[in-house]
């Protein structure tokens, strides 16, 4: 029985022709050769797979070769080739850096390289997994690297090359490989196939280029498996079964459900996914990627960005259409937001099953629609059917069970409050008050015509609880500014007179008596007022430490203001004025020998009398 060798050993690249998505390297050594242009020291950089350790041997193969062909390649049947491919020439080394990072094997490759080659015109050194050497080989190394012998040539490989000293990057020739596309592995692929007499969908030979992500090593590898698995015959259905990837008919039938705003069958299809053994990571991965082919395919120049297996970006461009910008953007914010938080999860199906749940009613919670005037996007709330009213009963108003007329269209709504009649005394006409926008809302409207009129009837509000002494939270000073907001549109504007701000000031400042802000009210007392024009008025104070105590009641203020004199646009402007602040004398206490000074200059005598006496000062 022979012994099984795996396909990437077995279909390794003897010369540079046949290195796969590498051409503006190969082509750069062949030149390099043909013309005799070879540096001392070689830096192949890149990804696993790629074949740079591949190249490194074909280099030092064919620059030893003793009959190259025309274009720069190795003849394979001189001796010094076939010494090479039999692995028993001398004027090859190769050293792992990985497992042989020290100084001691840094300097027993040093010492060879004293030797010149005995057959062959280079001796090679090849340096895989270069970045793992230590700092001190490195060092070791570096007088070698940068003066070799004529006959000495220095190939180093590494997949970090960040981790290289700057000292070895600048004596060296870099070349980048790059990842090996789709497209080539599947040619190269179809080629092994063929060869090894394998039946090999081309779908399914695209599913194992995209699983090995530009790694040909790694293809072949999951070729080998595949093979081995299906007995000889690759398909796409088993490809997809062995990998453990997901279908795109799943994909697609998701999509399919949640525009249709099917949940039941969301998660159903969902239940199917998780039965096959799916990770929910996986499916919130899977299905982002989707959404975004389906994105990228609303403009169908752009599909050929699409990396999917061939003959599905047709089914791509055509469900593309039938889906709006909108929903596939709020599909990968949720989709996106879901798979960042899906390791914090504790129950992890619920996490993808909300998920799910939130795309099936996505596309009935946001809808587009374009002004025609300004051409802008606008944002709706979709509303089918009777939304639950919602309403925050006014303390000052006792409201009770009336009727909402509500005209169609819906544009102001009146509310028609029944007052209170108490005994003889004749009844009073119905109050009209306008409700706001939030309660026209929601109100239950169906859809009348031109001249019908939509009723409901709107519950009896409960008694509000209220505090003296208590200020409001800034929630219901907000709700109870928005729900006066039409009233004080429909009252006429008071102009801002010196006697009415007064009046106004006042009557706030008592009501910060009531909240015992006691330093407030003596700010307020104190400051000044001047009428500018019919909406505003200045205020002056002497320090900035006032202007904050009026700023931190600036809310409540505007709120008095705007009540009082029925503008919304009223304001006012705080000014600092130092100047007029009035100078207080500090009495500053006096040292004893200032009092002294103090006596001395009022009666000298006391100086003449402190020195008779020989008395000294305390």
């Amino acid at each position: 029985m022979d012994k099984f060798v795996v396909s990437a050993r077995k279909y390794r690249p003897q010369n540079f022709n046949t290195v796969v998505g590498q051409v503006h390297i190969t082509t750069t050594l062949k030149n390099a050769i043909r013309n005799n242009q070879l540096a001392h020291a070689f830096l192949f950089c890149g990804p696993r797979g790629v074949g740079k350790t591949t190249c490194a041997r074909i280099l030092a193969k064919t620059i030893n070769c003793e009959t190259r062909t025309p274009d720069g390649e190795a003849c394979n049947t001189c001796n010094s080739c076939v010494s090479f491919n039999d692995g028993i020439s001398l004027n090859i080394h190769e050293l792992d850096a990985a497992s042989n990072n020290s100084v001691d094997d840094i300097r027993s490759l040093v010492d060879q390289v004293r030797f010149a080659p005995q057959a062959g015109k280079y001796k090679v050194y090849i340096v895989d997994e270069v970045h793992m050497l230590s700092t001190s080989a490195f060092n070791a190394f570096l007088k070698t690297h940068d003066e070799p012998p004529s006959y000495a040539i220095f190939i180093l490989d590494t997949t970090e090359k960040h981790k290289i000293l700057p000292t070895i990057l600048s004596r060296c020739q870099i070349f980048d490989f790059k990842r090996i596309t789709n497209n080539d592995t599947v040619e190269h692929l179809a080629e092994i196939a063929g060869k090894e007499n394998i039946q090999a969908e081309k779908a399914a030979l695209h599913v194992i280029a995209q699983k090995s992500e530009g790694c040909m090593r790694d293809s072949l590898s999951i070729l080998d498996k595949i093979v081995s698995f299906t007995n000889g015959t690759v398909t796409y259905q088993n490809t997809l079964e062995h990998l453990n990837i997901l279908d795109h008919d799943y994909y697609f039938r998701m999509l399919e459900t949640q525009l249709e705003q099917d949940m039941a069958g969301s998660m159903l299809l969902y239940d199917e996914i998780n039965r096959k053994g799916f990770e929910g990571d996986l499916v919130l991965n899977g299905y982002a990627e989707f959404i975004r082919n389906v994105l990228v395919c609303q403009n169908e120049k752009a599909a050929s960005l699409l990396d999917v297996v061939e003959g599905l970006q047709g089914k791509y461009i055509s469900t593309a259409k039938k889906v709006s910008p909108a929903y596939l953007i709020g599909a990968l914010n949720i989709l996106n937001e879901a798979e960042i938080n899906y390791k914090m999860a504790r129950n992890k199906r619920l996490h993808v099953e909300m998920s799910l749940i939130k795309l099936s009613f996505l596309q009935q919670a946001i809808e587009l629609s374009y002004d025609n005037e300004k051409s802008v996007v606008v944002k709706k709330k979709r509303v089918d059917g009777p939304v639950a009213l919602r309403i925050t009963p006014l303390q000052s108003l006792q409201i009770k069970p009336g009727l909402v007329k509500v005209a169609a269209p819906v544009a102001e709504a009146k509310l028609f409050i029944e007052p209170k009649v108490e005994e003889n005394k004749p009844a009073a006409q119905p109050t009209e008050v306008y409700v706001p926008t939030v309660v026209k809302e929601a109100l239950f409207v169906s859809e009348p015509g031109d001249d019908d009129v939509a009723i409901a009837t709107l519950p009896k509000p409960k008694a509000a609880s209220v505090k003296t002494g208590v200020r409001k939270s800034k929630l219901d000073q907000l709700r109870e500014q928005h729900a006066n907001a039409t009233t004080l549109q429909k009252t006429e504007a008071i102009a801002v007179t010196i006697e009415e701000l007064q009046g106004c000031w006042d009557s706030f400042v008592t009501n910060l008596k009531k909240q015992n802000k006691h330093s407030v009210v003596t700010v307020f007392n104190i400051a000044k007022l001047e009428v500018v024009n019919d909406q505003h008025f200045s205020i002056t104070v002497s320090t900035s430490l006032e202007q904050k105590f009026i700023e931190q009641e600036k809310l409540d203020l505007l709120e008095c203001l705007k009540g009082h004199f029925h503008n919304r646009n009223i304001g006012y402007t705080i000014i600092i004025d130092e100047e007029g602040r009035p100078k207080v004398e500090v009495q500053v206490s006096m040292t004893t020998r200032e009092k002294y000074q103090r006596l001395v200059e009022l009666n000298p005598l006391i100086k003449e009398l402190r020195d008779k006496l020989k008395l000294e000062l305390g």
